[in-house]
């Protein structure tokens, strides 16, 4: 394992690296180093305040959050797969990503908290408000993991449908193309600030993962089997369903929804580790903040001076793997959780 972390932390860096390089500024790597270097005390990088202001401002924290964002969606993910025993589950199948995308119409188009919510506010707090009605859903009718699935495709069609109402009754031509751009995903107005929350949200989520790695190994065998091994099976799924839906609301409260990130770069991280959580939750870090890495300089670049939002990237990506998946599923039974 640490030879996969050397290297994908050697690949992180330079795929951060040159996603600041890309675009229309003539930066190169060396710019960005000295510009990094310059900001934590070094000699001064020698760039004009407006070169410099691209690198520290503008493309350093978006590349920073792309990574953090990417790192944290497949860690969910992975976490899902295996919690619930179902290769199709990922971050948004507790449909915290529709409950945050009505936060944020209702802050945006009806004005709810008078101004005293920003829009990454009203965005977690309907995550949040989601994922209580999804745990109250299964709690309700049975408590399995069928049935957390099955009420988060409740909880993300009627919040859809909430969002979709606000939308179309109330928002005029602007409000709702700003508010469509930012739910398929976007990266164009973060900050250092979401950095910091955003790699804080991960850091606690990734120790919190790695401590219960053993009962994850149990769970991908089945409930019963876990509970046999004496894993406290409803403590622990609670835990692990809190930390990834907090962490996902994070995430999503800052750039939208990204799709597919939590669902195909685990079953990629798997072909390289194998089942084993100590190894594969680390290393799937590292694969999804690489890609959504280059995901997002994709969607800056392809069509300069416009910008793509990356949930369309991702899932022009993430589609046909998840057909693939679909169809080795169908092949092995399906994995049913």
């Amino acid at each position: 394992m640490a030879v996969f972390c050397v290297v994908g932390l050697g690949v992180l860096a330079l795929s951060v690296a040159w996603a600041i390089t890309a675009g229309q500024a003539g930066l190169g790597v060396g710019d960005v180093w000295r510009v990094v270097a310059q900001k934590l005390g070094g000699a001064d990088a020698g760039l004009s305040p407006i070169r410099e202001g691209i690198v520290w401002e503008l493309r350093l924290p978006r590349a920073l959050l792309a990574a953090v964002c990417g790192a944290g969606l497949a860690l969910c993910g992975a976490v899902l797969q295996s919690l619930l025993r179902n290769p199709l589950a990922d971050p948004f199948v507790l449909g915290v990503s529709s409950g945050a995308s009505t936060g944020t119409v209702a802050v945006v188009v009806l004005g709810v908290g008078g101004g005293a919510f920003s829009l990454s506010a009203g965005a977690f707090a309907g995550a949040l408000v989601s994922f209580a009605l999804v745990l109250l859903l299964a709690h309700t009718s049975g408590g399995g993991t069928d049935r957390v699935l099955l009420s988060g495709i409740a909880a993300m069609q009627l919040f859809s449908a909430l969002t979709s109402l606000i939308v179309f009754t109330s928002a005029d031509a602007e409000q709702t193309r700003g508010v469509l751009f930012w739910l398929l995903g976007s990266f164009g107005s973060v900050g250092w600030a979401d950095v910091a929350l955003g790699a804080a949200a991960l850091g606690v989520a990734l120790v919190v993962c790695l401590a219960y790695a053993r009962a994850l190994d149990a769970f991908a065998l089945g409930r019963e089997l876990a509970r046999a091994l004496g894993v406290p099976v409803r403590r622990v799924r609670l835990t692990l369903l809190l930390v990834t839906a907090l962490l996902t609301a994070v995430l999503v409260s800052s750039v939208g929804a990204v799709g597919f990130v939590g669902l195909v770069l685990p079953h990629a991280a798997r072909a390289l580790t194998g089942p084993g959580h100590r190894r594969l939750l680390p290393v799937t870090a590292l694969v999804g903040a690489v890609f959504l890495v280059w995901a997002d300089t994709a969607a800056r670049t392809l069509l300069d001076p416009r910008e793509l939002p990356v949930g369309v990237v991702t899932s022009l990506i993430g589609v046909p793997a998840f057909m693939v998946i679909l169809h080795r599923g169908r092949g092995r039974g399906g994995g049913g959780a």
